[in-house]
């Protein structure tokens, strides 16, 4: 690309590792130099923070959109289920890789709740209204208002509620719309447990709607794992604060910063397989009426 683009090489900046000394702030900014010493992308770092040190770890960030990484050690395992292969960071010279999957709509579903449809007047309001039924009770909502990302890789699908009847109320449209982020997250997992043949042993979670216990239940039944919430949620800041720790000797090493992560709540599946299998075929059979909408 240098060469067809006629760039010089010279021009580029050295590549580092993820955590080293990189340089210092100007003292006149802050009153004394300070060393910037961590660079990671944004969910390479949550991973880090949530100490997914070993190969077949995962974790799944809620936002906006999520972000599933599964940890697949110092192989880069090229996919062949429409996942992105990365670079999870690079440490002392040893390089560890991922598997990156990302949804484009979960959390921003939420606010198209409150402000396309009307049905919330905040988004922390989601929980209380999709608490007041036991279930979608068969609705299901595909969130493709801007297309599908992984796997699906649909610019063209749209989003699509099934499953109205009668007796279908906002709760649970509510409760459907909080599902969807589940659903999705394992169409992550199941596509990251097929290119790394490892079944996924348990997921650690993060972002805003993590802190929905409804969600995270009914993410642990649909994976049939044991989800895992630690007390720092804001692991991205976490993970780049403990890459520029590690540089500056605040930390001795990766075990530092496993033994500093800390459990707020587990989740553990109570789901009958034949419930979740059903629930899942229905929702692959939802997405499959979405994709190429757009087209038709």
């Amino acid at each position: 690309m240098l060469k067809i683009l006629d760039v010089p090489r010279a021009m580029l900046p050295q590549v580092k590792s993820s955590s080293e000394l990189y340089g210092e702030t100007d003292a006149d900014v802050f009153g004394s130099p300070i060393p910037i010493a961590g660079c990671a992308g944004d969910q390479q770092a949550a991973t880090f923070g949530q100490a997914c040190f070993k190969p077949g770890s995962a974790k799944n960030t809620y936002g906006t959109g999520c972000f599933m990484l599964l940890n697949t050690g110092e192989k880069a395992v090229e996919s062949k289920n429409r996942l992105l292969t990365t670079v999870g960071w690079t440490i002392g010279g040893k390089t560890t890789y991922c598997l990156e999957g990302s949804v484009f709509i979960a959390g921003a579903a939420v606010q198209w709740l409150r402000d396309g449809l009307g049905i919330i007047k905040s988004s922390a309001d989601v929980q209380a209204l999709a608490a007041t039924v036991p279930d979608s009770d068969g609705v299901y909502f595909v969130p493709a208002l801007v297309g599908l990302g992984a796997p699906a890789w649909d610019a063209q699908a749209r989003g699509m509620i099934i499953g109205i009847t009668r007796g279908t109320t906002a709760a649970h449209l509510a409760r459907a719309t909080l599902d969807s982020m589940a659903f999705q997250s394992r169409d992550l997992a199941e596509a990251m447990e097929l290119d790394s043949g490892v079944r996924l042993a348990g997921l650690r979670v993060d972002g805003g709607a993590s802190v929905n216990d409804a969600l995270m239940q009914f993410q642990a039944n649909l994976l049939d794992v044991t989800v895992c919430r630690p007390v720092v949620s804001e692991t991205t800041a976490l993970g780049a604060a403990y890459l520029a720790g590690l540089a500056v000797g605040y930390w001795n090493g990766l075990d530092d910063v496993t033994n500093n992560w800390a459990l707020d709540r587990e989740f553990h599946s109570n789901m009958a397989s034949a419930e979740r299998d059903q629930l899942y075929r229905n929702w692959k059979r939802a997405v499959e009426r979405s994709l190429q909408w757009a087209n038709d």
